[in-house]
This record gives structure tokens, C-alpha cells and sequence, in this order.
């Protein structure tokens, strides 16, 4: 309990860029070590071959999009976490863990039915080949029995990030990538007398894994040592409260749900251009996922310490680490791509060495790109405290902006109709990155974010209790 109190005072006293580096590192190294799952599956499936490989490619869009569907409730569990911590509402705190955690297990549970359901007719929607479609089946199917796992493994990290304890979630996915990276080949090549059953046995190692990073998820709230404490009886569901997550994570899921769909879209347009440029593609978007992972990481230490100053009502020190925040992502994302941009050439050569046109149309793919990268760490940090302060219609806005009305039209015209031709491609990411970035500061300095409280009214609803056993005492 001491560290707790110790930790809260860092981030509603301390000094900002402290904070924000105590929190941004292990959620940095937490989400390095995230994308080591899709790389382990990534790795065993190559050796089954390239139709192994097709059938984990085809099924990924698709349930990160189902996926994404359901992650704004834990977005939304996060803001209030966030905030009530701020408030010094522990109670609160724990309702809305309780809360969360029903509302995430209730809609994992009908979007992995309907996904499990629905796969085939996916399959034949995306027209899947047919040496392909059998692995692609049982890789969709075990990946929707497993999305309640997922679900309530990644409201377990958002809800501590929210708390501001990053270290934990850090130390379990480190274990569970570690045991991810043990039981892939066992399950996939098998063991002894026991059949290996190929690629969806990637998919049923994954899925043990993340059970058991869940379950230890649960244990530590239960235990209640760790500024979270779960009782079964909080359990019971709240109807006001499950309305208003809800009405909070909506636009968040379909925020999510557009940058999902956008990966989809995107592909089909660089795709049109032939193998050529859908490796350079293939290439760029993995560096530029890599890159994002530090940015990310500092957005989503933005997001904490907004949110809990805003609960506390520091509004003016929020509105201090967001500006740091943002600067400090635009900052590192600048470095980054100036060191993309010199060393392009050796970057696409690392993942494709013997392919000459492949590593010219992949440097010039990432040299275009980086040009603008300052502009997603604006972005990411700027939509983050959108987030934290409740205002999640702005972040939903801004992305179906980004995508659907900047992004894809231009990449389409440019491409299209310029000279540019596959070039265009490129260039629509640089001005895009740019004119959000603007529209994303404009946005902030009008200030509507910082009356996006959502605790005020329990803070009043405190203090005049407060006051009342004060009188009682007195009298």
C-alpha cells in the first residue's frame, strides 16, 4: 500500500518527465515483447510453408478486427480506473475493475461465437484458396475460442497501466512469450508419440498462454496487493454502470475498428500494384510497426497520468504532460526517422538480402514514409489525452478522418492518376501524418478536453458526504 500511495504522489506531484519515463519504459518493453507472439508464430509457421504461412496471414485481419471490436470496453474500464485513482476513489477503483471485467467476458464470449460461427463464410468472402483453407479454418476457429483470454489479458493491462503500475503485466508477458516460443514447435511439429497438427496448433499454443497470463491477471486482483482489489460479490452486474462503459467504449471500438479495417484496405490498394510493391509494402509497414512501439508506449503513459490528474481535478498539470508528452513523441519519432531515412537500403536488405528491385522499392517506400513520422508521435499523444479525459467521439473522429477521408483518397489518386503511380502509395502517408497531427493540436488547444471529467460528480457526491459525518461529529 505504501508503494501505491508513493507512486500516486509521483504522478499528481512529482516532476512530469520523471513520471512519464517511470511509466512509458516497461509498457515500451511490454509491447516489444507483445509483438513476440505474432513473430514466434510467424517463425514456426515458415516451416510448414507458404500455404501454413498464407493461412496465419489471412485469419490475422480478421480477428484483430473482432478483436478491436471488443477492446473499447477495456479503453473505457481504463479512463475511469485512471481517473477514480486520481480522485483517490479506491472504491470506485475496484467497482469499475469488478465491472469491467463482466462486461469485457459477456462480449468476448458472443464475438467469439459469432467469429467461430461465421469463419467459414469469412473465408469464402476473402476468397481463400483451398490448399489454404483448412489451416486457415482451424487457426480462425481456435483464435475465437481463445478471444475471451485475450480479452480479459488485455483489460487486466489496461486497467494496471491505469493505475499506474506497469511493471507487473511486464514481468507476465515476458513469461507467457517465453513459454509461447516453448510450446509453438511442440504443438505444431508434436512430441514423441504425439501428433504435431500444424498451423492451428500455433493458434492452441497462443491461446494456452494467454489463458494463463489471464488467470494469473485474476489471482493478482483477487489477492488485492497490487492497488486493485476484486471481490465476488462486486461482480454482480450494474446495469448504470455497464451502460456507461458502453456509451464510453463505442466510439473507441469503432476507432479501433477503423485502423483495423484501414490495414485491410490498404493492402488491397498496394496490392493492385503487383508483388514488387507489395513486398516493399510488406517491409515498410513491419519497420514502421516497430518504430510506433516506443510512441505508443509514451501515449499510453500520456493517457495515465492525464487521466488521473484530471480526476484529481489537476487540470493545468494534466494539460502539462500532455504538451511534454507530445513533444517528447514527436521528438523520438523525428530521430527515428532520420535513421530510417540513412539507412533504409540496409533495413529492407536485413528481411529480403537477395532481392536487388525489392530493397530499391522498399528504401524508397521507407524513405517517403519517415518523412512525416514526428507527426504520428504528435498524434498518438494528442489522441491518448483525448482519451483519458472521457472525450473518446474526438479520438474516433479524428481516426475515421485520418483514414477514410485523407489517407485512402489520396493514396488512391495519387497513385492512380499522378505519375507518381505505386510512389503515390507512399506519399499519402507523409501528408496524412502531417494534416492530422495539425488537426489533432488544433483540437487540443480549444480545450473542450479538460471539463471531460468523469468522476466530478462523485467527488461532490464525497465531499458533501464528508462534510455530513463532519456536522454529525461536531453535533
Amino acid at each position: 500500500m505504501e508503494t501505491v500511495k508513493r507512486r500516486r504522489k509521483l504522478f499528481l506531484e512529482g516532476p512530469i518527465a520523471r513520471a512519464l519515463v517511470t511509466l512509458a519504459i516497461p509498457i515500451v518493453l511490454g509491447n516489444v515483447l507483445q509483438a513476440g507472439y505474432q513473430l514466434t508464430d510467424a517463425f514456426w509457421v515458415g516451416r510448414l510453408g507458404a500455404s501454413a504461412v498464407a493461412a496465419v496471414s489471412v485469419s490475422f485481419p480478421v480477428t484483430f478486427l473482432v478483436i478491436a471490436m471488443g477492446s473499447g470496453l477495456a479503453i473505457a474500464g481504463a479512463t475511469l480506473a485512471a481517473q477514480y485513482m486520481g480522485a483517490g476513489r479506491q472504491d470506485m477503483v475496484d467497482h469499475v475493475t469488478a465491472q469491467t471485467m463482466v462486461v469485457v467476458a459477456i462480449s468476448s464470449v458472443v464475438l467469439g461465437a459469432l467469429g467461430y460461427g461465421l469463419s467459414p463464410h469469412l473465408l469464402t468472402l476473402l476468397g481463400v484458396a483451398s490448399d489454404v483453407y483448412a489451416g486457415a479454418l482451424g487457426f480462425m476457429r481456435v483464435s475465437f475460442v481463445g478471444i475471451i483470454f485475450v480479452f480479459m489479458h488485455a483489460m487486466f493491462q489496461a486497467l494496471m497501466r491505469a493505475i499506474g503500475h506497469t511493471k507487473l503485466p511486464l514481468y507476465i508477458v515476458s513469461g507467457t512469450v517465453v513459454l509461447n516460443f516453448i510450446l509453438d514447435p511442440l504443438f505444431i511439429f508434436g512430441w514423441g508419440l504425439t501428433p504435431g497438427l500444424g498451423v492451428m496448433e500455433a493458434a492452441l499454443a497462443t491461446l494456452v498462454t494467454q489463458a494463463l497470463a489471464a488467470l494469473i491477471g485474476m489471482g493478482i486482483f483477487l489477492r488485492g496487493r497490487h492497488g486493485i482489489r476484486l471481490r465476488w460479490h462486486a461482480l454482480v452486474p450494474d446495469p448504470p454502470y455497464i451502460r456507461r462503459a458502453f456509451l464510453l467504449g463505442f466510439p473507441a471500438s469503432v476507432e479501433l475498428s477503423t485502423r483495423g479495417l484501414g490495414l485491410i484496405v490498404m493492402s488491397f490498394l498496394v496490392a493492385s500494384f503487383g508483388t514488387l510493391t507489395l513486398a516493399a509494402y510488406g517491409v515498410g509497414s513491419t519497420i514502421l510497426q516497430v518504430v510506433t512501439i516506443p510512441a505508443m508506449g509514451l501515449s499510453m503513459a500520456v493517457s495515465t497520468l492525464v487521466g488521473q490528474n484530471i480526476g484529481a481535478g489537476n487540470v493545468a498539470r494534466a494539460s502539462r504532460i500532455a504538451l511534454l508528452g507530445t513533444l517528447y513523441g514527436f521528438g523520438v519519432l523525428s530521430l527515428a526517422g532520420i535513421v530510417a531515412y540513412i539507412f533504409a537500403p540496409l533495413f529492407v536488405a536485413f528481411f529480403i538480402p537477395h532481392d536487388r528491385d525489392v530493397i530499391a522499392e522498399g528504401a524508397s517506400c521507407i524513405r517517403i514514409m519517415c518523412l512525416a513520422w514526428g507527426g504520428i508521435g504528435i498524434q498518438l499523444c494528442i489522441v491518448s489525452v483525448f482519451r483519458a479525459s472521457g472525450n473518446m467521439l474526438i479520438a474516433m473522429v479524428i481516426a475515421l478522418v485520418s483514414q477514410w477521408m485523407i489517407q485512402f483518397p489520396m493514396a488512391y489518386v495519387l497513385s492512380e492518376h499522378t505519375s507518381l503511380q505505386a510512389h503515390g502509395l507512399w506519399w499519402s502517408f507523409p501528408v496524412t501524418n502531417i494534416a492530422v497531427a495539425i488537426v489533432s493540436l488544433c483540437w487540443f488547444a480549444r480545450g473542450s478536453w479538460k471539463t471531460g471529467s468523469l468522476t466530478e460528480n462523485d467527488r461532490q457526491i464525497a465531499r458533501v458526504a464528508d462534510e455530513a459525518i463532519v456536522e454529525d461529529g461536531i453535533r
